[in-house]
């Protein structure tokens, strides 16, 4: 299985901390499922913030940076410590599904623009289904930008944090703003992923 690049992987505070969730009876498919819970969160929390709540935004922050150390800490347990079940490739992905959709849905809601919300919620699953689409063809999987999901939830990040200082930028709210570059930037991500894929597959067959 291919796993995502991530710098924090080969921090020393990662490894103890693998390490330690190794030594307890936490399996690898928990520590996913954990991400859910971390998303419903800040998802809630970004709704009930309406844009300028400041503990709402930063629980809100809080549970996105939670969901990514579980994102972090389900492989490095899976992986390194030797725990992988026979269904986690299923809890690898579709929590991950599951927590966009909380995260950028509740930002739309506490942007006061749902439908928004749900497009950048749409966009950022359809980069993830164009990656798989072409690892089901053997392709390596592309988990490049400029809209990843590491990318996504940095801007989601300090878009909360930013909003409880500077709620509005230009008139707009500071999630809306937000929103706008995870929906755009995740659907060119796509659109790059998907030209990358049918490239590789016309190469693959005149070769």
């Amino acid at each position: 299985m291919q796993r995502r690049p991530i710098a924090s992987r080969d921090r020393n505070w990662a490894k103890r901390a693998a390490s330690w969730l190794v030594t307890k009876s936490v399996t690898p498919n928990q520590i996913s499922k954990a991400s859910v819970l971390f998303a419903l969160i800040a998802g809630g929390a970004f709704w009930l913030s309406g844009g300028t709540g400041v503990v709402w935004l930063i629980l809100a922050a809080l549970g996105v940076q939670g969901r990514l150390l579980c994102n972090l800490f389900d492989g490095m347990v899976a992986v390194e410590g030797g725990k992988a079940e026979a269904d986690g490739p299923f809890w690898n992905e579709a929590p991950d599904r599951y927590a966009d959709i909380l995260i950028l849905v509740g930002m739309g809601l506490g942007a006061g623009s749902p439908a928004l919300g749900w497009a950048a919620a749409t966009m950022a699953v359809l980069t993830a289904y164009t990656r798989e689409a072409g690892a089901a063809q053997g392709l390596e999987p592309d988990f490049g930008g400029p809209m990843a999901k590491q990318h996504r939830m940095a801007l989601a990040t300090v878009a909360a944090v930013l909003s409880i200082f500077v709620p509005v930028i230009a008139g707009v709210p500071t999630l809306t703003l937000a929103l706008w570059v995870i929906t755009l930037g995740a659907g060119g991500t796509a659109l790059r992923r998907g030209r990358g894929m049918v490239a590789a597959m016309k190469a693959r067959r005149d070769t």
